[in-house]
């Protein structure tokens, strides 16, 4: 099997918005990004990945199954890390285990205690005492306690510092190291995803833009600076969306050798972040905002 998450031809329509014919992939043993704004559609994906929602058309699978005779078998493999405390505040780990453990055949009690010692978290402690950070160490170390296959992680650095979230970033890392597990990680914060990522899908007003490797990203995206003396009606079709200022022009292109045989040395081409990507694709809105 090696997609664990595919999508066909899916759409969702709500009254102001909608996901439109989606096509997603996420290949088994990899760290998958999702990227766009917020109010792209990365949530609705989400909560059709896991069942929440019911797509109006198209067909998903996960594990190669559908949910309409396989709903318990799929989400026993799956462990969903939210940017938020989803349990009651006032439970503690011990109350949260004794209750989350006999809904999955594979709970694994001496796994739940490695995760709780390594990740430093007190069993006794009402989660509501608990900051961000090791909120999100508790959902982490509960997803994994199943022996999750698929980790499904929304937004889960939003709100945290850069420590931990390099903290996190580390782990997250470490459980890929035995290719048995794959990640599928929603984000708007996207310098995480610099860091882990071996593919990006970007969506963005509801449509997937494209799903590559980092590499591919990388390699098809590049900055350009020059100045506004060298732009006409012609050489600007070498660009997706220029940003001009008093000091010359940035644009953003998909069309790098055009680019250097156009300008030659008159330009300054630079790698394009993730974070440069979304803002050019969306037209270079000053709204746009990241973490």
């Amino acid at each position: 099997m090696e997609h664990v998450i595919e999508f066909k031809g899916v759409s969702k329509r709500f009254k102001d918005f909608s996901v439109q014919d989606l096509d997603l992939q996420v290949k088994k043993g990899f760290v998958t990004g999702f990227i766009g704004e917020n109010g792209a559609g990365k949530s609705t994906t989400i909560k059709m990945i896991m069942n929440l929602l019911k797509p109006d058309s198209g067909d998903i699978k996960v594990f190669g199954l559908d949910y309409h005779t396989h709903e318990k078998e799929i989400k026993e493999r799956i462990g969903f890390v939210y940017d938020a405390n989803v349990f009651f505040p006032g439970l503690n780990l011990k109350d949260i285990k004794r209750i989350v453990a006999p809904a999955y055949k594979r709970w694994d009690d001496q796994l739940f205690d490695q995760y709780i010692e390594q990740f430093g978290l007190p069993l006794n402690k009402a989660i509501k005492t608990f900051s961000k950070g090791m909120q999100m160490k508790a959902s982490l170390a509960i997803a994994l306690s199943h022996h999750a296959e698929l980790i499904i992680m929304d937004e889960p650095t939003a709100g945290l510092d850069p420590v931990f979230r390099r903290e996190l970033l580390s782990t997250l890392q470490e459980l890929m190291i035995d290719g048995n597990r794959t990640i599928f990680f929603s984000t708007h914060v996207t310098t995480d995803l610099d860091r882990i990522a071996d593919y990006i899908a970007f969506i963005q007003n509801g449509r997937l833009v494209f799903q590559q490797s980092i590499h591919e990203v990388a390699e098809s995206y590049a900055l350009v600076k020059g100045g506004l003396e060298l732009l006409d009606r012609d050489t600007e079709k070498a660009f997706i969306h220029i940003q001009r200022t008093s000091a010359g022009f940035e644009a953003l292109s998909d069309r790098i050798d055009e680019v250097k045989l156009i300008f030659e040395d008159a330009v300054v081409i630079e790698p394009a972040s993730l974070e440069d990507i979304m803002f050019y694709l969306k037209g270079g809105a000053a709204h746009v905002s990241f973490n």
